[in-house]
């Protein structure tokens, strides 16, 4: 068996155990649509049956947040109270503390992988064929990839605030999205904003929510059936397919008593989607805008605190000492996970799909093979954004060239 042909047979396995090469740039398209300013970009590249798939994920920022958290605190104040706000933090001029920071960090893991050898070794057991078929088939129906930064994200605030850990003026964080593609064409795209018009949740309990903005989703294009076995997703073959997206936020401070929480998270979000073959538009794919005028269709599920701040101590220039605290210490974590059903029909023509299988597999062996996966993360001055990149490979791949691209060339 040549090199190459095991090569892609095992990268298109399940799970994250796939690869695939880095390629720089964005798709203007999407980014040319998106009405705000992105933070930070998340890219994953990996293989998956011979096409290059990028994910991309976006933190939005926008200063208009804190407009609008003050203007729903002034409509619970008394002008006189209006007219004491005077903005004491403004003598920082602080602007985002994240530029030309550089590179951020990186790190090199390498894992085993055996969970594709264990599916695709069930044929060669001594077991009722309908079983055998019946349990990788199943396995097939379930995918899942994590997406998340590398270091904390440090401004969840502009700024740093004389007034309280939970002090929300300058909050700049304005959402979350994600995009995948595959050779330039939008294959999934999810994105979210702060629901705005349920800002005075952030003013009376600290805790913010959620809206889906815009869902495209192209079920030829996902990750089922997840299966060393080159074949597309089939709705003839496959039902009840289902995209489930869960965000979280995580963060680490310290308070006023020298008390570290560490890693804690602060809140979640979960979007399912169903995905039905004729619900699906042009070019075969289910695309969603919402409009608000109408009620949402896909409703988020969840709601998070916001971002505590951290303790810190200063002195001004006359070298007085005063408490403050600091712009918000945050991780974002993404978890995509694909599922789905066997159809009737299918099942009532396994013995021909298992005949397909046996021809497909009898001239390979399943091994355990080396996994490295490459993950570095750093700051665009250019784009003010956070790049991180990922990428999974055979450990026999990793090249020194692919390393420098990386920068985590010894």
């Amino acid at each position: 068996m040549e090199k190459r042909s095991f090569f892609k047979r095992v990268i298109n396995a399940g799970g994250s155990n796939r690869t695939g090469q880095i390629h720089r740039g964005v798709s203007t398209k999407i980014l040319g649509a998106l009405a705000c300013s992105f933070l930070f970009v998340a890219v994953v590249s990996a293989q998956k049956k011979d096409k290059i798939s990028r994910y991309e994920t976006f933190i939005y920022a926008s200063d208009r947040i804190s407009e609008l958290i003050q203007d729903e605190y002034n409509k619970k104040l008394d002008p006189v109270d209006t007219l004491e706000l005077d903005g004491a933090i403004s003598g920082f001029g602080i602007a985002m503390l994240n530029a030309g920071k550089g590179i951020a960090g990186g790190y090199v893991t390498s894992i085993i992988d055996i969970g594709v050898n264990m599916i695709a070794g069930l044929i060669t057991q001594n077991a009722n064929n309908k079983i055998k078929w019946e349990e990788i088939v199943k396995a097939e129906n379930s995918y899942q990839e994590k997406l998340s930064t590398v270091e904390p994200v440090n401004n969840f605030y502009s700024y740093p605030s004389l007034d309280g850990p939970m002090d929300p003026a300058g909050m700049n964080f304005n959402g979350i999205g994600c995009l995948r593609t595959i050779d330039g064409d939008t294959v999934f795209y999810v994105s979210c904003h702060i629901d705005k018009s349920k800002i005075n949740r952030i003013i009376d309990h600290s805790k913010f929510e959620l809206s889906l903005d815009t869902l495209i989703i192209d079920p030829y294009q996902c990750n089922l059936p997840n299966s060393n076995f080159d074949t597309e997703f089939s709705f003839d073959k496959r039902s009840n397919l289902q995209i489930i997206i869960e965000m979280r936020l995580i963060s680490s401070w310290i308070n006023e008593m020298t008390q570290l929480q560490n890693n804690q998270e602060l809140g979640s979000f979960v979007i399912s989607v169903p995905v039905n073959k004729d619900e699906l538009g042009a070019q075969r794919k289910l695309r969603y805008v919402r409009t608000y005028d109408k009620p949402a269709k896909y409703k988020i599920a969840g709601e998070s605190f916001i971002v505590p701040r951290s303790f810190m101590g200063l002195r001004d220039a006359r070298n007085n000492y005063k408490k403050s605290w600091g712009t918000g210490d945050y991780r974002i974590e993404i978890l995509l996970t694909e599922t789905c059903g066997i159809t009737d029909a299918y099942r009532k023509n396994w013995r021909t799909d298992w005949t397909q299988r046996k021809r497909a597999d009898e001239d390979e062996n399943f091994v355990q093979r080396s996994w490295t996966t490459l993950t570095s993360q750093r700051w665009d001055q250019i784009s003010k954004q956070w790049v991180v990149t990922m990428l999974k490979a055979p450990a026999d791949m990793i090249t020194t060239d692919l390393l420098k691209e990386l920068d985590l060339a010894p």
